[in-house]
C-alpha cells in the first residue's frame, strides 16, 4: 500500500510518498499553495503517477493537542482536495515535524538555503515514517509477533 503524505502550509505543501510496501517513507517535492485548482492537480497527478492508496495529512495541532487557526486551513484546503482526489484520507499529528525535519537536514550538512527549498517535504516525511511505524507495530500486535 502506497502513502502520499501532505504538510499543508499556508504558502507550501510538503510531499512525501511511503515505497511500496507501506515501510519507508522519502521527501518527494514541495508545490505552492496558490488560490484556484493548480495544487490539486499536481497532487491528482502525483496520485496517478504513484499509484497512491491513501493520503495521510499532516494536523499543525497547538502544543496542548487542541486544533486551532493553521488546522481550519489544513481542512479547508483538504475539503476542496477531495474533489479532485478520492482516497481514503487519514489525518496525522505533526506538531514536532518541522523541527525534527530541520534537525535531520542540519545533521545531513544541509545549507540554510536548501533547507528552506525541502523543509516542507522533509517535514511530511518525518510524520509520514512516524506513522508508517505505528501501522506497522499494530499489525505486529495483531498478529502476536514477540518481538514487539
Amino acid at each position: 500500500m502506497r502513502h502520499l503524505a501532505l504538510d499543508v502550509g499556508d504558502e507550501r505543501i510538503g510531499l512525501a510518498i511511503s515505497d511500496g510496501l507501506g515501510l519507508t517513507a522519502r521527501p518527494l517535492e514541495t508545490i505552492r499553495r496558490v488560490s484556484g485548482p493548480a495544487s490539486f492537480h499536481r497532487i491528482a497527478r502525483i496520485v496517478a503517477e504513484q499509484d497512491v492508496d491513501e493520503l495521510v495529512i499532516g494536523l499543525p495541532l497547538l502544543e496542548n493537542g487542541r486544533e486551532g487557526k493553521q488546522v481550519a486551513s489544513t481542512r479547508a484546503y483538504v475539503a476542496g482536495l477531495v474533489k479532485h482526489v478520492d482516497l481514503p484520507i487519514v489525518y496525522w499529528d505533526e506538531r514536532y515535524s518541522s523541527g525534527d525535519a530541520q534537525q535531520i537536514m542540519i545533521d545531513n550538512g544541509r545549507g540554510r538555503r536548501r533547507r528552506r527549498h525541502s523543509i516542507d517535504a522533509v517535514a511530511a516525511a518525518v510524520f509520514l515514517q512516524q506513522y508508517l511505524d505505528e501501522q506497522a507495530q499494530a499489525n505486529d500486535e495483531e498478529r502476536g509477533d514477540p518481538c514487539v
